[in-house]
């Protein structure tokens, strides 16, 4: 896509999976710190990590949390402008600078949760270094993960870019490309399921471990966590940061317990911010 953030999953239709088994009306939007709050979120591993909060950590600290499940990046920030939703839980402070630039909409970082690094992955080769002349490379098409996705192919020498460009960088950006690389930018969620077509693919952490494929394992390439710009972070309608059900929750995701929970579960595939 090189359209904006908007075009790289318009077309994809939201799963609402409500993660609780509780009835009622979901009070979303009313700020009151008695009501449910509604999150929304990607399943991997923004949707487990809120799970594990609604399970083990929200009822003790007197928190009626419900879950929302998205399986595309646009929809959970339409739902949170709208109304429908109190919060989210998925997105880079980048991805959100740009969606609200693009949307015209006022939403806001609330606390940084977690890393989920980039990788790139292929069936056929170990090492970036590996890829023959001519190989095809997907990458995410939404503005941001586009760049971002660049840029680590950058970082490596596979491609050289432009100076100054960073997160923004494009295609048209590439100022050398000794192995003659198609760039093709595809729709994030179907990068995994397009690998077998593909020299290799730059996938979004979520995507990829909803395809079972371990980063930290599985990647030939991965992003460092030093200095990233791409912690995922809890986001609110301007005006909501301070409810205080939403800073309740943002204190429950950046707990020891939750930093646990990233740790064990995830074994370096996704890194907890506290972990630095």
């Amino acid at each position: 896509m090189r359209t904006s953030v908007i075009g790289a999953a318009a077309g994809t239709l939201a799963l609402a999976l409500g993660l609780t088994a509780c009835g009622g009306d979901s009070g979303s939007g009313s700020g009151g710190s008695g009501d449910k709050l509604v999150v929304g979120a990607t399943p991997t591993p923004a949707g487990e990590v809120l799970a594990y909060v609604q399970q083990n950590l929200a009822k003790k600290a007197g928190l009626d949390l419900q879950i929302t499940e998205f399986t595309d990046y646009v929809t959970p920030n339409t739902a949170l402008q709208e109304g429908s939703l109190d919060a989210n839980l998925y997105q880079h402070t980048p991805y959100l600078k740009d969606f609200n630039e693009s949307k015209k909409t006022d939403l806001v970082p609330v606390t940084e949760v977690y890393l989920p690094p980039m990788g790139v992955y292929a069936k056929k080769v170990k090492d970036v270094a590996d890829l023959g002349t001519g190989a095809t490379v997907a990458v995410p098409n939404d503005t941001t993960n586009e760049g971002r996705a660049l840029q680590l192919l950058a970082a490596k020498g596979v491609i050289g870019l432009k100076k100054g460009v960073g997160g923004t960088a494009t295609p048209e950006d590439i100022t050398s490309n000794p192995k003659k690389l198609t760039i093709k930018p595809l729709e994030p969620a179907q990068l995994p399921r397009s690998l077998d077509d593909l020299d290799a693919a730059v996938i979004n952490n979520n995507y990829a471990l909803d395809a079972g494929l371990s980063p930290k394992k599985d990647a030939i390439l991965l992003e460092s966590a030093k200095g990233n710009p791409y912690n995922n972070i809890l986001a609110a309608k301007k005006g909501d940061e301070d409810d205080p059900r939403i800073k309740k929750l943002a204190k429950l995701l950046t707990s020891p317990e939750v930093k646990k929970f990233i740790e064990d579960k995830y074994k370096g595939s996704v890194l907890p911010v506290q972990a630095g």
